[in-house]
Parts: structure tokens; C-alpha cells; sequence
């Protein structure tokens, strides 16, 4: 895998000067034995009269910026550079025990994983539930690799994406009934099946490399997906919306038990709700010739 580049813009406009309040942006790459940042840069216009950096109880780095100046264009510009180490397809080892679903989380491991197992969307019908089951073998053992695959793998083939600008997500439930959504909606479709059959699981934001030819959807804006804890092999990538095994082109950012806690960008404007003329953001990952004499700037 060479390295990979990310360029991501966000521009909100306003019809007059406006005023704005404080906005925290989770846009820096959260690093590991399979990625590493190798550069990173942040810019924001107008400049802030501060600028300070957090680990959230995620262990997320989120940047929080505070103005004095009022203006009619608030713009936030990340570049980074990084290098990763992809891992694919259902080649990681699990414990014996969790080979076959169902199995049993290690009591140890329970109070640290319990939240990530809670349903966080009313099912009173059990259609979520009933949903999950369906991968669930009828004629001998469940092979649990298999079925996070195969789950997976289904609603990239018989769900519709579509891209959808505004916030938020739709519940579980209605993404079943109008058998589409966005990348967020699949994500959140996916981790609540997977909670029903009683596996941990989070709920992850970041970008995708999209190479050519690869008929992948997702690009050009920040990415989801989900994560899910198996014994022996820890937290295991997965990507409904792309049908992707492991984390290969896939670059987190924020990871969290639930959707709303790991939004890209967010804060406040002092002025008219009129005033607001929209948001505009743009995301580009680019393969980097890994033997590039350019000067790199430090990860900050």
C-alpha cells in the first residue's frame, strides 16, 4: 500500500458577518500499529483566537477552536499525510471458544465492553433483531468469521446508497423498510444486528481511499463504518457500505459507542438563522509516491 494523502474541506457561508462560538473538529487520523502519521496540518479561516487540542473519552483527538472575529465565510482545511498498513478478508485469528457463535465475552473484558453491547434504537417488533438472525445458520455450527462477512457483505449487495448531505442518521428500522441510505445509515444499521446477537460493537469515522476501478461509494466526504470486538483478535473493521473485511483503504479518525459522539465538525454561529447559506465539504485521499523528496511538515 503506498502512502495515502488526505485533503478535506469544510466551508460554511453566511449572507452577512456573523459571529461564531466555539467548534471542536475531529479531523486528525487517530494513529496505531497500522497507521502512522507522517504529517498533518490544520488550517482555519479566520484564525482563532485559540486553538487547543484534547483526547476525548474515546482516546479521539479533537481539536477545539475559539473566535473574536466575525465573518461571512468560516472555512477549515486539514492535510495529511500518512502511512498504512492494511489487513483484509476473514485471515485473523479469533479464540477457539468464539469460533462458533454464540459464545460468551470474558468477564473481565464484560464491564469495559457492556455499553458497546447496549441497543442504542427501540426495536419493539424485533424486525432488527429477526433481521440479524437470518445469518445465523438453520443446518449445523455458525461460523462467527463467516457470519460478520456474510452480513456485511449483504447490505452492500441488497441496500441502495445514497448520499445524504444533512446530519444525523435513519433509525435501523427504516433503513430495513426503504432497504437504503447513506454510509452512517448502514453503519448504525450493522452495529445495532450485531448488538442484537449480543457482540460489542462501535461505531467508527474517518475517510476511504477509493482506487480506481474499485466501484467503491463513500469518497469525497468523510466515511463510516463499524468495529467489532472478537476475542483473540480484538476490534475487527468492518464496511457495509463497500463490503469491506478489515481496515484496507479505510482511515479512521474518531471511534465512540455512538454516532453523535464522533461528528467530523461542529459549533455555533452568532447572527440570523437567515444568515446561514449552507456548508460545503470536500474530501480527496490520494495515493503518494512513497519515494517523494517533498518536505513534509510534523504531525501536530
Amino acid at each position: 500500500m503506498p502512502l495515502l494523502a488526505v485533503h478535506h474541506l469544510t466551508t460554511y457561508r453566511y449572507r452577512r458577518p456573523v459571529g461564531f462560538g466555539e467548534h471542536r473538529i475531529m479531523f486528525r487520523p487517530r494513529e496505531g500499529h497500522d497507521l502512522r502519521l507522517i504529517s498533518a496540518r490544520l488550517d482555519i479561516t479566520p484564525e482563532p483566537v485559540s486553538l487547543r487540542w484534547l483526547h476525548d473519552v474515546f482516546g479521539n483527538s479533537v481539536a477545539v477552536a475559539n473566535f473574536s472575529e466575525r465573518a461571512r465565510e468560516l472555512r477549515f482545511e486539514s492535510k495529511v499525510e500518512l502511512d498504512h498498513t492494511p489487513h483484509g478478508g476473514l485471515d485473523f485469528p479469533i479464540e477457539q471458544d468464539a469460533e462458533t457463535y454464540p459464545f460468551s465475552y470474558d468477564v473481565d473484558d464484560m464491564p469495559d465492553l457492556a455499553r458497546s453491547i447496549e441497543r442504542q434504537y427501540p426495536d419493539p417488533d424485533h424486525t432488527v433483531e429477526r433481521w440479524a438472525r437470518r445469518f445465523l445458520r438453520r443446518d449445523g455450527p455458525t461460523r462467527t468469521r463467516a457470519m460478520l462477512a456474510t452480513m456485511t457483505q449483504a447490505i452492500r449487495a441488497d441496500f441502495t446508497y445514497i448520499s445524504r448531505a444533512e446530519r444525523g442518521v435513519q433509525t435501523p428500522t427504516q433503513t430495513l423498510r426503504i432497504n437504503s441510505g447513506t454510509c452512517r445509515d448502514f453503519a448504525v444499521l450493522m452495529i445495532e444486528a450485531v448488538r442484537a446477537l449480543g457482540l460489542a460493537a462501535q461505531f467508527v469515522s474517518g475517510y476511504l481511499y477509493v482506487p480506481e476501478r474499485s466501484g467503491r461509494v463513500g469518497g469525497g466526504a468523510t466515511h463510516a463504518w463499524l468495529r467489532v470486538y472478537l476475542p483473540g483478535a480484538g476490534w475487527i473493521e468492518l464496511d457495509p457500505t463497500n463490503g469491506i473485511i478489515g481496515n484496507r483503504d479505510l482511515i479512521r479518525v474518531a471511534i465512540a459507542r455512538d454516532h453523535r459522539q464522533v461528528l467530523p465538525l461542529h459549533g455555533t454561529f452568532t447572527g440570523f438563522p437567515s444568515d446561514d447559506l449552507g456548508m460545503t465539504v470536500t474530501v480527496h485521499v490520494s495515493a503518494v509516491d512513497q519515494y517523494s523528496e517533498a518536505v513534509l511538515s510534523p504531525a501536530r
